[in-house]
């Protein structure tokens, strides 16, 4: 019997931690409407449904992003790790060890098959999502004629200065979790797993979700101070999403239908000037106000934005370069993505500064018809540019979820 972590929660620190909180049921006593309840962080999201978790998924407050090289030639080699990889994805996601008996059950005299440092803790809504580079679609496993016509390299944008070594990959993995030690675990034990089949390329930690995924969360706020992703397309938002989020049938190869496309972007903010800028050319920067949050010449956060208001000089009041114009759908003739980034700081650049930004994931239904129009206008025009520096890039197809006894990519190799 595998050692479950919410079964080693529930059994050990349950009673303690409600005594200790206050907790009445589920839910937190509280006066605070914005306390999320302690079951609902620790819960367990479904690891196999139609499309992949960790997209629509109410975002998580944590992040490890991996992108790995596959080291192996052999595509049988490959698609047996897919399915080992998704065995223990799917062990993970309920709370359990990567697999039976992992960390301490197996024998003494060899290594264990779970790194053992979530022993314990509870699933913390943990998703894990996968998804497949233009460079795992070269002649190695014969899936050439299989790359859909949307997985392009992306281009270098104005003002890029990419660091290949953050950049690409064969394969991502994402993992959100409200506990980052659940997160770091799900990522070092797929990473064992893979161990002479893929290499690390790249990772990336984040904190505090840059974006709500569903209408039951608070808009958060980025490094720069400002709430992030207002207008971001919402679970609820079935038909936004079936317009600009999921593959449909006839888009591309049928592997893809009811997938989608992945873009990750490491920005660095360059903290220390914005954080000497005053606060009106910042919020003029951005086309909103710091506090609220609302669209400049509006009251409320979600008021809808007026891109023709003018102030009382006949100026607009969201300026030409400012950021929600550029990135408004009015301006990019409809087009719409959903974004799930989140903050990151790497300690600092060796020059007195702070290595801090945002670590930006986007998923879309065709990139070349959403993110790359979009951040063309934004990288050309869009005064935040001066305070920013893309340093990473990437581009992945996502497949549908898996199927109850199937496996990641499994429509990729049929």
């Amino acid at each position: 019997m595998s050692v479950s972590r919410r079964g080693l929660f529930g059994m050990v620190g349950a009673g303690a931690a409600g005594v200790a909180a206050g907790v009445v049921g589920d839910r937190l006593m509280t006066s605070s409407p914005d306390v999320v309840p302690v079951a609902a962080e620790a819960a367990a999201i479904p690891f196999f449904s139609a499309q992949q978790a960790g997209i629509v998924t109410p975002a998580q407050d944590r992040l490890h992003f991996v992108s790995f090289d596959v080291t192996t030639k052999d595509r049988a080699e490959l698609v047996t790790l897919l399915k080992d990889w998704t065995a223990a994805a799917a062990r993970m996601t309920e709370g359990a060890e990567a697999a039976e008996r992992g960390a301490v059950g197996g024998s003494p005299e060899a290594p264990p098959a779970d790194t053992g440092e979530a022993l314990g803790l509870p699933a913390s809504s943990l998703t894990l999502t996968i998804g497949f580079g233009p460079s795992l679609f070269d002649a190695r496993f014969g899936l050439a004629d299989k790359r859909p016509a949307a997985l392009v390299t992306l281009p270098t944008f104005p003002k890029d200065s990419i660091d290949p070594k953050r950049s690409d990959g064969d394969i991502c993995v994402q993992a959100c979790a409200n506990d980052p030690q659940v997160a770091v675990h799900a990522i070092r034990n797929l990473a064992r797993i893979g161990f002479g089949k893929v290499s690390v390329r790249w990772s990336q930690l984040g904190f505090g979700r840059t974006s709500s995924t569903s209408r039951t969360q608070a808009t958060p706020r980025n490094l720069f101070g400002f709430k992030d992703g207002t207008h971001n397309i919402k679970a609820e938002d079935t038909d936004a999403l079936r317009d600009h989020v999921w593959v449909a049938n006839g888009d591309g190869p049928d592997w893809m239908t009811g997938g989608t496309y992945l873009v990750s972007r490491r920005i660095r903010m360059h903290i220390e000037i914005w954080d000497r800028t005053s606060l009106s050319e910042q919020e003029q920067t951005v086309g909103r106000t710091k506090g609220v949050g609302a669209p400049l010449g509006q009251v409320d956060e979600f008021d809808e934005i007026d891109l023709h208001v003018r102030g009382a000089g006949g100026q607009p009041l969201i300026a030409d370069d400012a950021h929600i114009r550029l990135a408004s759908a009015e301006s990019l003739g409809g087009v719409r993505i959903l974004r799930r980034g989140y903050n990151f700081t790497d300690g600092s650049d060796g020059l007195g500064h702070l290595d801090a930004g945002l670590f930006f994931i986007c998923f879309n239904r065709d990139t070349r018809k959403q993110f790359v129009p979009m951040q063309q206008n934004l990288s050309t025009k869009d005064h935040m540019m001066e305070y920013l520096l893309h340093t990473g890039s990437g581009h992945f197809a996502v497949p549908p979820g898996p199927k109850p006894g199937g496996h990641w990519g499994e429509t990729l190799f049929a």
